[in-house]
């Protein structure tokens, strides 16, 4: 803070024109601060027999208080939202649409990429909304439906100019016997290379990667939760980049019903091949796998046979959790981490919510 001290000196009385030469120095702690200018008035004093008062006027010069931003522990700088939304929006085109699951798989899931042109410049841990041609039984135009993004920010291409997704069909019969299809799902899986398609975004910063390059990655996936960490881990093992180099632990859990409808194994193989201190997977296939009590294996049962460990990391401040999928989950998750926690006099949701204040809890689930 800058002050500035004008001082004031009137004489009362004068037999002589002759003042001598004097120097004081006004006690800080008599001087009464306030908002605005500030006042200090001293006792009278006599000197060769005139009476001086003298006043002190002290203004300051406060600079305006910056608001100070909390730094993210993610890779936030620069991320773009919003750019197309559902009145206008972007129209790519279908490059490719193949689906990814065995036929004898209990539902279809689909990968499919579109070409953005470098017009929706997208994060890993972002989504984008698509919206199906047609009418809704209203005769409004179908809404958009939010999808997350299964690609690298450079794209399956490499060349940071088209956006993948990964969708499951959804056919299911209500509780009148009717078979029901989802608008947008059966759109999506039933389009052809060449199509147009309708998108918006890109949105979210929930599920964005973390900066530091030496970080621990817990994700945990259900079915076509798997998309933003097919991002990530294609950014971590598969791209150069020269501002980032993933030297880090990355672990993958992934549940699915059946072994027919696991998803991009071929690649997290050569993940595990190219990079084996890096990255571990592990698979909770429940209609097929138990655990030792007979317990069908969902991916919270696989990750108890973890927990001692997965508690540990969790103690460490670059450890992060991406928690994509089945809304159920997390109930699943926090069964595991209660009696671990209170081993350690910890209660699990009173320290949840701190790993979320610090951004090392991220959850995305439908």
């Amino acid at each position: 803070m800058a002050t500035a001290l004008n001082a004031a000196v009137s004489l009362t009385s004068s037999k002589s024109s002759f003042l001598p030469a004097t120097s004081s120095a006004i006690a800080p702690e008599r001087v009464r601060f306030g908002k605005g200018a500030f006042y200090y008035k001293s006792n009278n004093v006599v000197t060769s027999r005139r009476v001086v008062s003298v006043r002190a006027e002290v203004t300051t010069d406060t600079p305006p208080v910056k608001k100070v931003e909390k730094e993210s522990k993610k890779n936030e700088e620069g991320v773009i939202t919003n750019k197309y939304r559902p009145k206008e929006p972007y129209t790519g085109k279908v490059l490719l649409n193949t689906k990814i699951t065995a036929d004898d798989a209990p539902g279809e899931t689909w990968h499919m990429v579109f070409s953005h042109q470098g017009e929706i410049p997208y994060r890993e841990g972002q989504s984008v909304g698509v919206i199906a041609d047609g009418i809704d039984k209203n005769g409004k135009p179908n809404k958009v439906r939010l999808y997350s993004i299964a690609s690298s920010a450079l794209g399956d291409l490499g060349n940071s100019e088209t956006v993948s997704l990964c969708v499951k069909r959804l056919v299911y019969t209500n509780d009148a016997g009717e078979v029901v299809k989802g608008v947008c799902s059966n759109f999506l899986c039933d389009l052809k290379p060449g199509s147009d398609v309708k998108l918006t975004g890109p949105v979210g910063k929930e599920m964005l990667m973390p900066k530091d390059p030496n970080a621990t990655v817990i994700m945990l996936a259900t079915g076509t939760g798997i998309a933003p960490f097919r991002s990530f881990l294609w950014k971590m093992f598969f791209e150069k980049h020269d501002d980032y180099k993933f030297n880090g632990l990355a672990w993958l859990f992934l549940g699915v019903p059946t072994t027919s409808s696991l998803l991009y194994t071929e690649e997290f193989d050569k993940m595990k091949a190219k990079a084996p201190e890096n990255f571990r997977v592990d698979y909770a296939i429940s209609r097929e796998e138990t655990n030792d009590k007979g317990e069908k294996m969902y991916i919270q049962t696989r990750m108890a046979q973890y927990a001692p460990e997965l508690w540990e990391l969790l103690k460490k401040d670059n450890t992060f959790v991406y928690m994509c999928g089945l809304k159920g989950m997390e109930k699943g998750i926090d069964d595991i981490m209660v009696s671990l926690a209170a081993n350690d006099g910890i209660d699990w949701f009173d320290y949840k919510k701190q790993l979320k204040k610090a951004e090392q809890w991220n959850v995305e689930v439908y």
